[in-house]
């Protein structure tokens, strides 16, 4: 009991900035101050979909996100079964992947710098509806200024935001998409109506393999303490 204990006040005591992200988001999550957040694991969702595209030998013809957590790629060619399945674990992949650079690396002002370039070239390339433009454009500004002006550690603080949100939403994407409306024309759905299983099946799939990549980064990705020190003189 006393062990457990130790370990507990440990974890709490070399992680509470991570645990008081996490406690912030579920906090505010049906507010309108997450919502921007929520929108941007859906650009992520929709880049994993445009970048499986790409990569199978496609092209990517539009990219969309929208104010209701909506989101869409039209591509041409590419594999269908990988740019289908690459939404959901993809975009949690890159959301790891942001909360990791900020974890382990000092990298953390240039990837906020390129995810805003990105950002920035995908509207140029790729976007055309109002809403779409204006939220893309906008963010890839204010990152492209934020890893400019801000110091390195108020950038890394940025990425475990996109990280952790990304990490908590996607799971709850998944359920939610493919599990609790299961009749939604999803990823899962179509890519049933396609190539066999049923929806329920790539989504309960996709969330298991969810939770073991979470579950993975967090047990061996965090260390013994993850806690920011701020010193208010550096840049």
């Amino acid at each position: 009991m006393r062990q457990r204990l130790t370990f507990a006040a440990n974890l709490i005591t070399g992680h509470w900035q991570l645990i008081a992200i996490v406690a912030t988001v579920f906090l505010l999550w049906n507010t309108p101050f997450i919502l921007p957040l929520k929108i941007l694991v859906v650009f992520l969702h929709e880049l994993s979909h445009a970048l499986a595209i790409v990569l199978t030998g496609g092209s990517v013809e539009s990219f969309s996100v929208s104010p209701q957590q909506g989101g869409l790629v039209i591509g041409r060619g590419g594999n269908r079964f990988v740019s289908l399945s690459a939404g959901y674990l993809g975009s949690l992949l890159l959301g790891m992947g942001l909360l990791i650079i900020a974890l382990r690396t000092d990298m953390d002002r240039a990837v906020l710098g390129v995810f805003g370039g990105v950002m920035l070239l995908v509207t140029l390339l790729y976007v055309r509806d109002p809403f779409a433009m204006a939220f893309c454009a906008g963010f890839g500004a204010v990152m492209l200024g934020a890893a400019w002006y801000m110091s390195r550690k108020l950038c890394d603080l940025v990425l475990r935001v996109i990280g952790l949100t990304s990490m908590i939403y996607v799971p709850s994407d998944i359920f939610d998409d493919t599990i609790r409306r299961a009749g939604l024309r999803s990823d899962a759905y179509m890519l049933a109506e396609e190539f066999g299983g049923t929806t329920l099946m790539w989504g309960g799939l996709w969330l298991v393999l969810s939770f073991v990549m979470i579950i993975y980064c967090l047990r061996y990705m965090l260390g013994r303490d993850s806690n920011l020190r701020f010193d208010i003189r550096a840049r």
